[in-house]
């Protein structure tokens, strides 16, 4: 009917002309809303192949595209998958330093014990004096073994949930006390004093497992003591605030340089090597602290400025007050 009217040479350009059209709104049509995604789909592929992935980090906007909300699941899948390889890598990073740690550490009291017996058995014994002598530092060897082993397991049955947290109210103060008289003598060697900060309240009931929050304290208390100042202080502080109490230990010794801080509670890391083995331990302490009040669903944090000391604090439920006749 459109060209009923016309020449069939006009009839027939006006065919042409509208079939040019067509194809070329067509093709417009499918350039903007298929070839060019399918494109940037492309480039997008091909960034996640050279592992270009701040180039595929952007924000994309709600639509109803089906090709840009493949594009979106293909850069949200391509970064998590990302992240957990590096997550993956860390941990691999960490199980070989973990490992070659706890081998170094054995191997320490392992040879030594067995350097002293080795001796005996070649003769030494006959020497009563020389006998007793290598004998105790034997056992001491194997005792430093058998704490260390013990802290291993601790903290291997504190992440797989394995150790109960047996929960009761308690004086947090009267179980500091106790730890104050146990240590009372490795402080006074480097003459440092235990007191309580002068705000601190005479009784501080928590709700916390008490066995492991000995540890806790045990392990900060005798920190500050290895590691703060000779003739120096370490300060327990307790505070109830609402529902909860804050607990710190506070030493005034040379303090933590910053890029130390987000390591010292890693398993086996050591600021100074050469200190911390002179001053013993196994260098497991704040690694269980912090799986202990992870497990009260706390976390310890520290707070360090150099030659001014050491700050450690953690947060608990509050407990009942219980009346002792």
């Amino acid at each position: 009917m459109f060209f009923s009217g016309l020449e069939i040479g006009y009839a027939l350009l006006w065919l042409l002309l509208l079939g040019v059209t067509t194809f070329t709104i067509f093709y417009f049509l499918l350039d903007v809303y298929i070839f060019s995604e399918v494109k940037s789909i492309h480039e997008l592929l091909s960034h996640i192949d050279k592992k270009e992935y701040d180039a595929i980090q952007k924000q994309y906007l709600q639509t109803d595209n089906p090709l840009v909300q493949v594009k979106k699941e293909v850069a949200d899948f391509a970064l998590q998958k990302q992240l957990e390889i590096n997550e993956l890598m860390k941990l691999e990073t960490f199980r070989r330093e973990f490992l070659a740690d706890v081998s170094h550490e054995l191997k320490t009291p392992i040879f030594a014990a067995q350097g002293f017996i080795h001796t005996l058995i070649d003769g030494a014994m006959d020497d009563l004096e020389v006998r007793d002598r290598f004998l105790e530092k034997s056992a001491n060897s194997l005792d430093s073994l058998h704490i260390l082993v013990e802290d291993l397991l601790t903290i291997s049955h504190m992440q797989t949930g394995e150790i109960t947290m047996h929960m009761s109210s308690f004086d947090l103060m009267k179980l500091t006390i106790e730890i104050f008289e146990q240590v009372e003598e490795t402080a006074k060697k480097r003459g440092i004093k235990l007191r309580f900060h002068k705000f601190a309240p005479r009784s501080c009931y928590v709700y916390a497992d008490k066995f492991r929050l000995s540890q806790v304290m045990t392990n900060l208390i005798v920190n500050g003591i290895k590691y703060g100042k000779e003739k120096g202080l370490v300060e327990v502080s307790m505070a109830v605030e609402g529902d909860s109490v804050l607990v710190s230990v506070r030493d005034d010794g040379p303090g933590i340089e910053p890029q130390h801080l987000n390591r010292i509670f890693e398993r086996f890391y050591r600021i100074d090597k050469s200190r911390s083995k002179l001053q013993g331990g196994t260098g497991l302490g704040l690694a269980i602290v912090k799986h202990i009040l992870e497990a009260h669903e706390s976390k310890i944090e520290v707070e360090s400025k150099l030659k001014e000391g050491t700050m450690f604090f953690f947060r608990l439920k509050k407990g009942k007050v219980i009346n002792v006749d």
